[in-house]
């Protein structure tokens, strides 16, 4: 068969394409370190690689989320620890109060300071982040979740907690509404209260009592109501929300511990006639409240009886209430604790998860070197020898035989 010399020519530089092609494509895999140029190059290896490449991104983003949702629970979380400091303050300024040497006037001045400390904890309820949304309002991120007119401290937010995708199946809360840690808070013992009249001339003290049998509670408010007859002192239990009286002419002792449905409270100090004192149910009372309540009574003339004695009734009961909403701050506070360490969990798993990816997209898309380099060199070779070759075919002819 015969051979055009066109067609010679053709063949010869189609095969020098050839290898110059496989060539530069090694060359190529050398200087980028991947075997996968493009997904032609091997399909099925190119889809494995795309999905990977998906799931790790989603596994950063998750990564970003979490340093989000750890920043915003650490400003939490010391927030909340200022707002502790503060409440030990506030404490330890209505134990000072009760002290017997102080006159009204120092007692006033001491309410001076409380009031700073009030005015500190609403703007602490009232921090921001670094996004500049609040923490403590739920959903409504923007909108100041406590105002304050004269004692009177309001929330305007609502009940959400905004969440953060964590991982691919979590959502982590990194807020908590300013309800949850503020205001609903039990007061009393967190079972009933108790609470001296007002009107009381008496000089009367109730503690904060305790239930010593739980089945014979029955969630109803009382009242203890004292008579004094010549010079004996009884009290009557009744029990407002049905009417009913539970018992009557009680003899009372000072120092005496009265128990009535499951309940037990202790009142020293000589009531007078017609002195009262309730057993409620506990209700939810804001921090706020409690420390509005205690400026007002340290305000009031308290000097002398009965105004000391009511006095320490409502310190009594106010000493119990900063209690109440530190257990609860901390509460809050041992809830953020956990989630950090979830947090921390996750992205223990995270990392791993992304050296994972590393390796599989390793396995998939890197070129071996070793094989590359010999490739290249033996491509450099095969090139020179059809180099070779179509010089010496192209310069065949009849005139060189002349």
């Amino acid at each position: 068969m015969r051979l055009s010399s066109n067609t010679i020519y053709e063949t010869g530089t189609n095969l020098m394409l050839q290898q110059q092609e496989a060539l530069i494509k090694t060359q190529q895999q050398l200087s980028t370190g991947r075997r996968i140029l493009t997904p032609s190059d091997d399909p099925i290896s190119s889809a494995q690689a795309l999905n990977i490449s998906q799931a790790a991104a989603l596994n950063d983003q998750y990564s970003i989320n979490r340093t989000s949702a750890s920043a915003s629970l650490s400003l939490e979380e010391n927030v909340l620890k200022e707002v502790t400091s503060i409440l030990h303050d506030v404490r330890e300024s209505a134990v000072n109060a009760g002290n017997p040497s102080f006159t009204d006037t120092d007692r006033k001045l001491l309410t001076i300071e409380i009031r700073s400390q009030l005015e500190s904890l609403v703007g602490l309820a009232n921090t921001t982040d670094e996004k500049g949304q609040y923490l403590f309002s739920g959903y409504q991120g923007n909108t100041k979740p406590f105002a304050q007119t004269g004692l009177a401290v309001q929330y305007m937010g609502d009940q959400g907690q905004r969440l953060h995708q964590v991982g691919p199946s979590r959502q982590l809360a990194v807020s908590d509404s300013g309800t949850n840690i503020f205001e609903r808070i039990k007061n009393g013992n967190g079972v009933f209260a108790t609470e001296a009249n007002s009107l009381n001339t008496g000089t009367g003290i109730i503690d904060m009592g305790s239930v010593i049998t739980p089945s014979n509670l029955t969630g109803s408010s009382y009242e203890i109501n004292f008579a004094v007859t010549s010079g004996i002192t009884t009290y009557d239990i009744l029990d407002t929300t049905t009417g009913v009286t539970v018992s009557s002419g009680n003899s009372y002792v000072n120092n005496s511990t009265i128990s009535f449905d499951g309940i037990q409270v202790n009142i020293k100090g000589d009531p007078a006639n017609g002195d009262r004192f309730t057993v409620s149910p506990s209700r939810n009372q804001s921090v706020f409240e409690t420390i509005s309540n205690l400026i007002t009574a340290l305000e009031a003339p308290s000097s002398g009886q009965p105004g000391g004695s009511r006095l320490a009734n409502i310190l009594s009961s106010t000493l119990q209430n900063i209690d109440n909403s530190m257990d609860n701050i901390l509460e809050k506070q041992s809830s953020i604790g956990a989630r950090l360490q979830e947090i921390d969990s996750l992205e223990n798993v995270g990392s791993d998860q992304d050296i994972q990816f590393e390796k599989l997209l390793s396995e998939l898309q890197d070129v071996d070197f070793a094989k590359a380099i010999s490739d290249l060199q033996r491509q450099q070779l095969y090139l020179q020898a059809a180099q070779q070759s179509y010089i010496k075919i192209s310069s065949l002819t009849l005139f060189d035989f002349i």
